[in-house]
């Protein structure tokens, strides 16, 4: 149960930190959090059924948490599998979708302050580098960028005006986000370990008070 909360816990906390970004990422890309906290709620409840028939000691519903935890298990599993061979996909996904934000930035309100929101707190520009601005209006004709690329010691007003690496971040928003992503899997991997270990766990525990459980009734 601990473990279904703690997975829980880490959807919702990647989908608040990430929400800005997925949401000029593919429908796939942000439906990763949205896994995370399914999987957590399915584990939860699967847990709290073993919880009642272990303590009712009942064998049909200890085998049935027994069942349904491996599963959940070897689902897991394949997942990592799945993410490490489609990894490479993300950092396209992710360029796909900051090159769209670039170039709708002047016509959609949401998009532009979730761009600039986004520009602020990784400290970049653009989708691959500042340049990118130079092809949008109305950046364009003045070869400028938005404010939001500023350094943030900056403190003149004209600082996005034919901006250099000593004015604005020159790095772009695509190579800052999947940093920032590499440098936390780190820490989701090491989690998801830990959930797997006590879910290993919770099978053998389950699978021994089966055997426990069925003993009792052979003598009786």
């Amino acid at each position: 149960m601990l473990c279904g909360v703690a997975l829980i816990v880490i959807g919702i906390l990647v989908q608040i930190d990430l929400n800005k970004t997925l949401i000029m990422s593919s429908a796939s890309a942000s439906g990763a959090p949205i896994v995370i906290i399914v999987v957590g709620v399915v584990i939860f409840f699967v847990s709290f059924f073993g919880c009642c028939g272990a303590s009712k000691e009942n064998y049909c519903m200890v085998t049935t948490f027994a069942i349904l935890l491996t599963c959940i298990f070897l689902v897991e599993i394949a997942a990592a599998i799945a993410g490490y061979i489609f990894k490479d996909k993300v950092r396209t996904a992710l360029q796909v979708g900051l090159e769209d934000a670039v170039r709708k930035y002047s016509n959609d309100s949401l998009i532009r302050d979730t761009m600039d929101e986004l520009q602020k707190t990784y400290s970049c520009c653009g989708a691959q580098n500042y340049t990118d601005w130079f092809d949008v209006e109305p950046f364009e004709s003045n070869h400028s960028v938005p404010r939001s690329c500023c350094l943030a010691n900056a403190t003149t007003a004209t600082c996005n005006i034919n901006p250099t690496s000593a004015t604005i971040n020159v790095r772009g928003c695509a190579d800052s986000v999947e940093t920032w992503l590499k440098k936390h899997i780190v820490i989701v991997a090491a989690v998801a370990l830990g959930i797997a270990f006590f879910e290993l766990l919770g099978i053998v525990f389950a699978c021994c008070l089966m055997k426990g459980i069925r003993s009792g009734y052979e003598v009786m």
